[in-house]
């Protein structure tokens, strides 16, 4: 479940640093007052853990993953 979280967080991140890219446009700034204001940067802070977090989804077992999908098998 943390794992879904974090990547959704990775999701909302990218999707505001692609706006931000193309459109010069904050997106998180815009709808909670600035990138200075409080929820923008516990927003921002929640994104750079959660990628910290996803770097260690690269060290994972997979044996999980796989066993998953060979049981899916008919």
């Amino acid at each position: 479940m943390l794992d879904k979280i974090a990547l959704l967080l990775l999701i909302i991140g990218g999707i505001n640093w692609g706006l931000v890219g193309i459109f010069q446009f904050d997106l998180v700034a815009f709808i909670f007052g600035g990138s200075a204001a409080i929820v923008s940067r516990i927003i921002y802070t929640l994104v750079a853990i959660s990628a910290i977090w996803c770097v260690s989804l690269f060290f994972k077992d997979n044996e999980m993953v796989e066993e998953t999908s060979s049981s899916k098998n008919y």
